[in-house]
């Protein structure tokens, strides 16, 4: 199954932090891989819970592939002046599934509009460019939930195609979430449900329901 250039985005491999001064103030900036929103408000309060005496604690997020799935916090800085260049520089680094936490603690002195927006900016650039990057494939991630009588049937299509597992469930029924890139899962469910079934793919449509197995599409990442 060869990757598709549409399929493929940056993030970060692994968590990175970053650090700007000015004028006694400084920020900390924390740059984190993530899958979901849920997953982002839970980073924000475990930075929070940190950096507890601290002033500000500001972030942007970046999610998914159609651009619509993002937020900006200012967390008290003046309009614009925090999640707006933080969010710049995840854009400048073409990323996706991406947070970025600034952790401000305040020196004394005002920095003013131009400031704050250099510092926040900066403290973002040093946490990105201190991160290891990486190239990913977009993939959707679909469960199979199956009964028992059926099961030997499923495991043997998927592995008989190579598809990648992210998970496994054997409890009252079998359930295996699958990875399949984005670009050709359709074709790619086509395929398993032909084998499953035991008839040729000509004989498959991609919404074609097999008794006792349900397919669920839970994401994209």
């Amino acid at each position: 199954m060869p990757e598709k250039s549409n399929d493929l985005y940056r993030t970060l491999a692994a968590p990175s932090e970053g650090l700007f001064k000015d004028r006694g103030s400084r920020f900390l900036a924390y740059a984190f891989p993530v899958s979901s929103a849920e997953e982002c408000i839970e980073k924000v309060k475990e930075i929070r819970r940190q950096h507890l005496k601290a002033r500000h604690h500001c972030f942007a997020y970046d999610l998914g592939h159609d651009g619509d799935n993002y937020r900006m916090s200012d967390d008290g800085e003046p309009s614009g002046t925090a999640g707006k260049p933080i969010m710049g520089q995840i854009k400048h680094f073409d990323l996706r599934n991406v947070l970025v936490v600034v952790v401000r603690y305040f020196g004394g002195v005002k920095l003013g509009t131009s400031g704050l927006i250099n510092a926040y900016r900066e403290s973002t650039r040093d946490a990105l460019q201190r991160a290891e990057i990486v190239q990913k494939q977009r993939s959707d991630y679909i469960e199979i939930a199956f009964g028992y009588e059926t099961m030997p049937a499923v495991m043997q299509a998927v592995k008989a195609l190579g598809i990648e597992l992210h998970s496994k469930d054997f409890g009252d029924r079998g359930r295996i979430v699958m990875v399949l890139p984005h670009s050709g899962s359709g074709e790619i469910l086509r395929q398993l449900k032909a084998k499953i079934l035991g008839v040729s793919i000509e004989q498959i449509e991609e919404k074609h329901d097999i008794p006792g197995i349900v397919f669920t599409h839970q994401y994209t990442l």
